[in-house]
């Protein structure tokens, strides 16, 4: 199951990718697509959930869109596009590589609709502990209980048919299958989603399309209905280009900002 969110990670960044080339100039910088692949799968962010260490942690890639308080997904994009900055600024092939792949996953995450459920209240109530505690596979899908019977009754809410595990891995899946085939030739940005990251920087635009994706209710709407040709759609017409959108105008900002005469922003941009 997780072979399939790395590869839907990789697919969006390889379309973006091939947008990207048409719009820098020939005298940009940007690491080859290769190198930013190789910081997908198990070299990626989810790569923590198949490791059983206690000094690994896996970044947080939830989100209310909603909630003006929860800002910590905001802070790794932040930090992540400033990085690309610089990586880029010292033509570091490597680091770039690095901060490209983590800034478009963490992108792609936020702008996932079972990433805004409020999937961790949930799972800390079921489980009665938070998430540092949980390590590798086998420890985010058993749920101890006091004994036997209630501890497998415990899971079975976590992986059975309807389980809240369950549930969020089918649609992320299930959203992968359906993009699998796309070439989101339309993807890429108009002069307003330009102009709008010129103002507002990157995590203004996310800011936005997170709302977007919010308002079209797509989880919500497979919880209770499954999957329809109406929620297919929407996934191909609205979700996924603008997670595409969101990476190549990330990637694409970061390289005209470093190509600028110093470190300072795009005249008129804000972080």
């Amino acid at each position: 199951m997780y072979a399939l969110f790395f590869h839907a990670h990789q697919k969006l960044d390889r379309i973006a990718y091939g947008h990207l080339q048409t719009l820098l100039p020939e005298s940009g910088f940007f690491p080859k697509l290769s190198t930013v692949l190789h910081f997908e799968g198990p070299n990626g962010p989810d790569a923590p959930k198949l490791k059983n260490h206690e000094h690994i942690e896996q970044p947080w890639h939830f989100i209310d869109p909603m909630d003006v308080t929860d800002t910590l997904l905001h802070d790794l994009i932040d930090g992540h596009y400033e990085q690309l900055v610089l990586a880029l600024r010292a033509r570091d092939e490597i680091r770039a590589g690095f901060e490209a792949a983590w800034l478009a996953h963490a992108l792609v995450d936020g702008l996932t609709p079972a990433h805004h459920y409020p999937y961790e209240k949930e799972l800390a109530e079921l489980r009665g502990e938070e998430r540092h505690t949980r390590k590798g596979l086998v420890g985010r899908a058993y749920v101890k209980g006091d004994t036997v019977r209630e501890s497998v009754l415990r899971s079975f809410k976590l992986i059975g048919p309807k389980g809240l595990l369950t549930t969020h891995a089918l649609f992320e899946a299930g959203a992968y299958a359906v993009m699998a085939p796309l070439r989101l030739k339309r993807a890429l940005p108009s002069p307003k989603d330009i102009e709008l990251v010129s103002t507002h920087g990157i995590v203004g635009l996310f800011r936005q399309l997170a709302e977007e994706v919010s308002d079209l209710k797509l989880y919500e709407r497979y919880s209770v209905g499954g999957w329809t040709q109406r929620l297919s759609r929407d996934i191909r017409q609205e979700l996924a280009p603008r997670m595409v959108r969101a990476i190549l105008l990330a990637w694409f900002t970061a390289a005209r900002e470093a190509e600028a005469a110093d470190f300072q922003a795009i005249p008129g941009a804000k972080r």
